[in-house]
């Protein structure tokens, strides 16, 4: 099968890629020079585009790219499919994290402009009334490359291959985290058949910052310490009965794969 990975070169769209040729299927990911439309038409489309960390500093970029750009394929390319990849943090202001409920949002908040334009990004794939469009809200994915990139969990696997972990929030902290392998058959799964519009993918399980700094001190001998009074930051587990019952899901152990994120990420120490 012919898919269109845009966004191909970041962190899950590369390997997406890769995954999806590794099963003999053709990925193409196109540079800037190409015409995306053009790209697009006839393939099954994997919509990774898309900013995280610098969201803030870059309002209009973070615009164009979660919202424009994807509503002009939608309006101009003759796909055969197209999964939008959104964020699970969309629901930071929900107790609520499955997929139908309705979602909290604060415009004057500087950090909702990320989980703003993934909405609206949503919203024009669920009105743009053509078939085969489905959206997958993303959880944190980790991956060999993880400590190569501006996340929580590759900050923490740097400075424990350095030697000592400083963290700035609590260590009971926790979030929801799934291994990249997980997702990208979840992607390719979801684009040729999901029977939803939307999906949660996320492992369902919580990891609190002290059981990776235990895993990582583990591998690595690593000390940490904690900053004076800091403050937990936690995340809602994220619901996961749609993919569980759908696609008999059962996600790989991400704590076990330490091992791998600092080997393969030897280069960036």
């Amino acid at each position: 099968m012919n898919f269109t990975i845009l966004g191909g070169t970041g962190f899950v769209g590369s390997h997406v890629a890769r995954y999806l040729t590794g099963l003999g299927h053709t990925a193409l990911v196109p540079d800037r020079s190409q015409s995306l439309v053009d790209a697009c038409n006839g393939a099954h489309v994997i919509y990774a585009i898309g900013l995280t960390a610098d969201f803030r500093e870059r309002p209009f970029d973070t615009i164009e790219a979660h919202v424009s750009v994807a509503a002009d394929l939608l309006r101009q390319a003759d796909f055969k499919s197209f999964l939008y990849l959104s964020s699970t943090r969309v629901y930071v202001r929900s107790s609520d994290t499955s997929e139908d409920r309705s979602l909290s949002v604060l415009p004057e908040d500087p950090s909702d402009l990320y989980n703003i334009s993934k909405l609206a990004g949503e919203a024009v794939c669920l009105a743009s009334g053509r078939t085969n469009v489905r959206i997958a809200r993303l959880s944190n994915v980790v991956g060999p490359q993880t400590a190569a990139t501006e996340s929580f969990a590759g900050a923490l696997c740097r400075e424990g291959a350095s030697g000592h972990i400083q963290l700035k929030t609590d260590l009971n902290s926790s979030k929801d985290y799934i291994w990249i392998d997980d997702v990208a058959a979840l992607l390719l799964r979801i684009s040729l058949a999901g029977r939803h519009k939307i999906y949660n993918v996320a492992s369902g399980m919580q990891i609190s910052h002290a059981q990776w700094i235990s895993a990582i001190s583990t591998q690595t001998g690593c000390s940490f310490s904690v900053d004076d009074n800091a403050p937990m930051s936690s995340f809602p587990p994220i619901a996961t009965s749609r993919i569980r019952e759908e696609f008999d899901f059962h996600p790989q152990p991400v704590l076990q794969r330490i091992s791998t994120i600092l080997e393969h990420s030897s280069a960036t120490f």
